[in-house]
């Protein structure tokens, strides 16, 4: 028997678990820096399947973490994953909302390193709770208030177990190296830097990445382009109190010098090496109609074409925020809460891709996905591979979506996980022959 048909039999026979396995990380979700269940399960399924593994301090660089959770957020989803089932010892070895997890596969014998990246946080989205949601009326919606897999990172880290459980039963055919990468925070695109700076893939020759997306199962793209560049930041300025009516000239007004920033930064000029975007999404100040506003909290992102493009909007953007405080006298300070690189798949490495969907003949639309407009911490990990001088690709899995992604009836069809885990078991397997 061949390797393609031992790979189909192995994801047709793992179907159940794997139907078990998504439906109970539905139950259980977990939003970024706070994956102690998800990883303490991972981390426990590698490590009996054989492989090396690593986590905590040992993949996150701590410095490099993005919008974590408050301290009293994450003692809590500590203590709920211990009481949910998680290993004690380490969820406490991941304090801190260190739950990155990183699983090696090393044959022993010469070839190339192939890295994989699954993603394991959730949304905050109250899930819809109707019988006309399938995991409402089957028994498996969220069990946490505030907490969805409207994304389908749930799929995505059953399809990487998957695939670890069908490498590890080839191992003995295999050659060179293959990593599991499991990721936190992927939302508000925070966690992958982190890994990342810690040099997790540097020794990779290749990269995928994969998500679950609306087209129907059986969809491929496989040549994505165009990931937006982009910065998450907050902006707190803060003034002086005073009464409005009585001694208005005492005061200093943070929401004056918030708004008056809010408005001119939409004006920051266009750049000539690609599109750019900027929002301001949130703008909350005051305290009451008499009183001058002595605080206001802005959230805002840039996006760009390149990270050059969006380096000069965020730069800008703080220009503007900055010069919009010393007109009203009062102090900004900037806290960056999430971020991304831009991403476009290697040429060499899509054209395998394609090459091995059209021969497993398991996909019947395949297509390129240029201009994808949004933006994906998985370019992290892409741009330091191909820094590097290896190859990344970023691929997109049709799941028959009940809903739009990050929607509260967001719900996939299991079958697509089949599909991604026999696709990247065998491309995984070719690549790391060289």
């Amino acid at each position: 028997m061949d390797i393609d048909q031992k790979i189909k039999d192995m994801a047709e026979h793992l179907y159940p678990e794997m139907v078990k396995c998504r439906r109970d990380l539905h139950r259980h979700p977990e939003a970024g820096w706070t994956e102690f269940r998800t990883a303490s399960m991972v981390i426990q399924e590698l490590e009996s399947l054989g492989y090396e593994v690593h986590f905590g301090r040992e993949v996150i660089d701590g410095s490099q973490q993005m919008g974590l959770p408050a301290k009293d957020v994450m003692d809590a989803c500590m203590e709920r994953a211990v009481e949910e089932g998680a290993n004690e010892k380490l969820v406490a070895a991941m304090a801190g909302g260190r739950t990155g997890v990183v699983g090696i596969l090393r044959t022993g014998r010469p070839g190339k390193t192939v890295a994989l990246r699954f993603d394991m946080d959730c949304n905050e989205v109250e899930e819809a709770k109707d019988e006309k949601h399938r995991p409402y009326r089957e028994g498996f919606f969220s069990l946490h208030p505030g907490c969805m897999h409207a994304c389908g990172h749930d799929g995505h880290t059953t399809a990487g177990l998957a695939v670890a459980k069908i490498l590890a039963g080839l191992k003995d055919e295999l050659t060179g190296t293959v990593k599991f990468i499991f990721q936190p925070a992927e939302e508000g695109v925070r966690g992958a830097r982190a890994m990342a700076a810690k040099g997790v893939v540097d020794d990779a020759d290749y990269l995928l990445g994969a998500h679950l997306m609306m087209p129907p199962v059986g969809f491929l793209g496989y040549d994505v382009r165009g990931f937006l560049a982009t910065t998450k930041f907050d902006a707190d300025f803060t003034g002086v109190p005073a009464h409005a009516g009585g001694m208005p000239e005492c005061g200093k007004n943070a929401l004056l010098a918030a708004a008056n920033a809010a408005i001119n930064i939409q004006g920051i000029t266009r750049h000539s090496k690609g599109v750019t975007r900027i929002n301001v999404g949130v703008l909350n100040a005051g305290t009451g109609r008499n009183v001058i506003p002595a605080h206001a909290h802005m959230e805002v992102e840039t996006r760009g074409a390149t990270t050059e493009v969006n380096d000069f909007v965020q730069k800008r953007a703080e220009e503007i925020l900055k010069g919009a405080a010393m007109m009203y006298d009062v102090k900004v300070q900037f806290i960056q809460t999430g971020g991304a690189a831009s991403g476009n798949n290697s040429p060499e490495l899509s054209a395998h891709v394609r090459k091995t969907a059209e021969r497993l003949c398991i996909f019947n639309r395949l297509e390129e996905v240029h201009d994808i407009g949004g933006s994906e911490d998985c370019s992290y990990f892409m741009e330091r591979v191909q820094k590097h001088g290896g190859q990344a690709a970023y691929l997109i899995i049709g799941g028959s979506l009940a809903a739009v992604n990050h929607n509260n009836y967001f719900d996939f069809d299991e079958r697509a996980l089949v599909l991604e885990a026999q696709l990247l078991s065998t491309v995984a397997c070719e690549l790391v022959k060289g």
